[in-house]
């Protein structure tokens, strides 16, 4: 039985047992109606034992024990009704407290169905499928297309077109020639090829990710419910004010209406409501939390980790600069550069279609294609030869080769063109930032955000490039997953940690977090699973509104705890000099726990703007590598 049925059950106990006792009452019947409502209190009085029991066991403590004091006094000097009604107010809290629960996250079946179980070893002339465990350094194994390299290895035969993305976060696929390396977890973008193993599949790249995943996930201790961190104090005044109506009047209704009182079920329902109508507000925007406990954790960050591809940046090439030689237009050289693109299905093919349609172009069929992979195309297009590609390969297939040697845009993507013969000119691709990064992090910055860290696997002059101009206090570039984590981990040491990210290659340090973020709608599914939450729309601009909606329900929580302590406090005072019985104790508690309901229902709405806050000048450039953290 999930903890959701089991206190469904106890609440259903128990409004039975005081139904049942309510007929039983007016029908004349009273005997059996304290039976009634006897039992219902003792069913939720052991199950309330022995979660304080299980509680203490893990070294956690609770105001759990008050509600149990108060059902146990109700049950020892005959107040059963009042018994129930606390029952009654302990099994609701509890089953709000569970419905909060519910949202968190699936394990990481999306990473680990990602993992290759078996591979392709050439032994000869021929081909044998072998699990992963059986293969050592040295095999060879063919990597057919789209298959994802089970081992770390060196490429043998053929060219090696990757996708690193789960990796490295770059979008942009790269070319390993014979003798280069390859790491596992590395997608075939291109033909297969042959690849020598250097390392057994449990010490490769992609098996390191997953441990670290998994490392950090059991690390992470969960957060103390928000009102436990009052239970000592209250505790304390509890007992004080119980113990003293005892010694001086030696009533025990008295003294147990002082109990029934101090029931801290205020701070039992109210944090609960506050959370879940948070998560509520949180997901209006786009943002799935996955736990109450992340929400919460939300709301006390002051530091953000993001990643740059597919956070930051749009995660995809995108044309920057179209540079045409004389006839050439702008236009001209884009529409037979995305007519022949049409071809193929390379992401760089992708992004020329893709602008030139929203230009507007009516782009042209090509007769032919011919794509060498990672190189480029040739073919036909009305009457004229195109070839579109890299520099050499353009050099090769053109007479015409003036502007061919010159380096346009260093550390960009820059696909040269030619037609009939000569070089038509070169466009210009990166990966650029999100038209909405800046107002965003200056979102954050105002809603409490006081430091922002870069944390990329791109290079340093890539990451510097990006991040000209805007608020960041430090950029950490050619981070691998285990230096994200290790980033992670320095900038705990300040304050609480966000980070946001979306490949694979953020999964372990986004566990690793105080609060982990992911871009779903295009990220990959182990980084959403490893996260605490979730942006479900393509938009780094939901982040400061979710954030916004969780300090606002921990805010609104805060205020109910303090509220329905202060109206308790007052009315075990009245308790203690007579003026309440048990049952009227009970009743005006259940009337404290319906106005702190209804102010925690508040953070459903949306609050003020936050005041913008200043933003940091100066940017840490001193850890610009990964490799360590100062």
């Amino acid at each position: 039985m999930t903890r959701r049925h089991f206190d469904a059950a106890l609440l259903a106990v128990t409004l039975i047992a005081l139904v049942a006792g309510g007929v039983l009452w007016f029908m004349g019947d009273t005997a059996n109606a304290h039976v009634a409502w006897a039992a219902g209190t003792g069913v939720v009085l052991l199950a309330l034992l022995v979660i304080i029991v299980t509680s203490l066991a893990r070294g956690e403590f609770g105001l759990d024990v008050i509600a149990a004091l108060s059902m146990g006094g109700s049950l020892v000097v005959g107040e059963t009704l009042a018994g129930n009604v606390i029952a009654l107010m302990f099994s609701g809290g509890q089953m709000l407290e569970s419905l909060a629960q519910q949202r968190a996250g699936r394990e990481m079946t999306a990473l680990l169905s990602r993992v290759p179980r078996t591979a392709t070893r050439k032994v000869g002339d021929r081909l044998e499928q072998v699990p992963l465990a059986d293969l050592v350094p040295g095999d060879r194994l063919l990597v057919r297309p789209g298959e994802v390299v089970a081992v770390d290895g060196t490429v043998d035969e053929g060219e090696a077109q990757l996708d690193e993305a789960a990796l490295t976060g770059e979008s942009l696929p790269v070319a390993r020639h014979a003798g280069e390396p390859v790491m596992s977890g590395s997608a075939n973008a291109g033909p297969a090829f042959v690849l020598v193993a250097t390392r057994p599949a449990s010490e490769s790249t992609y098996a390191g990710i997953v441990r670290l995943v998994e490392a950090a996930q059991q690390s992470k201790a969960p957060m103390a419910r928000l009102a436990d961190r009052y239970a000592l104090a209250f505790l304390l005044a509890t007992v004080t004010l119980t113990g003293a109506t005892w010694v001086l009047t030696h009533d025990p209704v008295r003294t147990l209406a002082v109990l029934v009182v101090a029931t801290p079920c205020p701070l039992i329902l109210a944090v609960p409501v506050a959370i879940v109508a948070g998560l509520s507000r949180a997901a209006s925007h786009g943002v799935l939390v996955k736990s109450a406990r992340a929400l919460e954790a939300m709301a006390r960050v002051r530091t953000l980790l993001i990643d740059k591809t597919g956070t930051l940046t749009a995660g995809e090439p995108a044309i920057t600069t179209i540079a045409p030689r004389e006839p050439w237009s702008e236009d001209g050289l884009l529409h037979i550069a995305a007519s022949l693109a049409q071809g193929s299905q390379h992401v760089v093919s992708a992004a020329l279609v893709k602008e030139a349609r929203a230009r507007g172009l009516t782009l042209a069929v090509p007769e032919t294609v011919e794509e060498e992979h990672g190189a480029g195309l040739h073919g036909r297009l009305a009457s004229k030869t195109v070839v579109l590609g890299t520099r050499d390969f353009v050099m090769r297939n053109v007479a015409d080769t003036d502007g061919l040697d010159d380096d346009p845009a260093a550390g960009r993507l820059t696909t040269h063109v030619g037609a009939d013969g000569r070089h038509a000119g070169w466009l210009v691709m990166a990966d650029e930032l999100r038209a909405d990064a800046s107002d965003t992090l200056e979102s954050l910055r105002a809603g409490g955000i006081a430091r922002i860290v870069l944390v990329t696997g791109d290079r340093a002059d890539v990451a510097a490039r990006v991040t000209e101009g805007l608020a960041i206090d430090r950029v950490v570039a050619d981070a691998t997953p285990a230096g994200k984590v290790a980033v992670v981990q320095d900038e705990h040491r300040l304050a609480p940690v966000l980070m946001v990210g979306d490949g694979v290659n953020d999964a372990p340090a986004l566990a690793a977090a105080d609060v982990g973020v992911a871009m779903g709608a295009r990220g990959a599914a182990a980084s959403s699973e490893a996260a605490d939450a979730v942006i479900l729309v393509d938009s780094l601009a939901r982040l400061p509104l979710a954030l916004a909606a969780a300090r606002r329900a921990r805010t609104i929580a805060l205020q109910s705890v303090a509220w329905g302590m202060g109206l308790s406090l007052a009315a075990m005072v009245a308790a203690a000099l007579g003026h309440l019985t048990p049952l009227q104790g009970a009743l005006i508690q259940e009337g404290i726990d319906v106005a702190v309901v209804l102010n925690a229902l508040r953070a459903l709405a949306g609050g003020p703007a936050p005041r913008p806050r200043p933003v940091h000048e100066g940017r840490d450039w001193s850890l610009d590598r990964a490799g360590g953290v100062p």
